[in-house]
């Protein structure tokens, strides 16, 4: 048992992010040794027909280059128009030989096609330092792919998946935006007027205090001088 998981780790396999259909997908290819005890020099990964194209993500240790292909016929798309030309393959350079002691992680952006249920093959071509392995045994109708000596990485697209919970949250949370706006308008008119009530009655309570403090003082007798003492005066 052991020497079956070590024998299906050691495959170049591919990881999507998602499977959904008519959705964009990373796909990531593991590369996890060389051929035998030789480092790995270059990966072509070769797309499924159903694919039109693939970005290749920037790895540091690779450079990533496009192949093209043209079509025996144009090939019309979703969207109404039709295209030539289509990328075939995607081949990954190694800038020094992989040790095939380490391994690797090479990501493709793709779009999914509209076929749920469909497995999408990408054989891939795996060159060493020494020798190469083809990746690109396709599995007989019920046959398990891991009993394959050297299986195509595959994808199997999935039926797409519909608005989770989330989506419906912000949704209904648009609708109940302008409301909520609204809401807040009436609120901030109230604390204005509140506020603008306040200050007419502190502007108020000054100009009462302001004529209390005048009738004080008009209502307060003059003081009255007393005449100095004749001898005081004559002193």
């Amino acid at each position: 048992m052991l020497a079956g998981i070590s024998g299906a780790s050691a495959h170049v396999g591919v990881t999507p992010d998602t499977t959904g259909a008519n959705s964009y997908a990373l796909l990531t290819f593991g590369i996890p040794h060389g051929c035998d005890a030789s480092g790995t020099t270059k990966v072509t990964i070769t797309l499924p027909a159903e694919l039109n194209d693939a970005q290749p993500t920037v790895n540091p240790n690779w450079t990533a280059a496009k192949v093209t292909e043209q079509l025996a016929e144009p090939k019309k798309l979703a969207d109404g128009s039709s295209i030539t030309k289509r990328t075939s393959q995607i081949v990954y350079t190694a800038k020094a030989p992989l040790d095939p002691a380490f391994r690797d992680a090479l990501v493709l952006s793709v779009k999914l096609p509209d076929a749920a249920g469909k497995t999408l093959y990408f054989p891939t071509l795996q060159n060493c330092e020494v020798g190469q392995t083809d990746w690109s045994q396709l599995p007989a109708e019920g046959q398990d792919p891991h009993a394959l000596k050297a299986p195509a990485p595959s994808v199997t697209v999935t039926v797409a998946a519909a608005a989770d919970g989330h989506s419906a949250h912000a949704a209904s949370a648009s609708d109940a935006a302008p409301e909520a706006v609204q809401a807040a308008a009436v609120n901030d008119d109230g604390a204005q007027a509140r506020s603008w009530a306040g200050l007419v009655a502190g502007v108020g309570g000054l100009a009462l205090g302001g004529l209390a403090l005048a009738r004080s003082r008009s209502n307060t007798p003059a003081p009255v001088r007393t005449p100095a003492p004749a001898s005081a005066a004559k002193e």
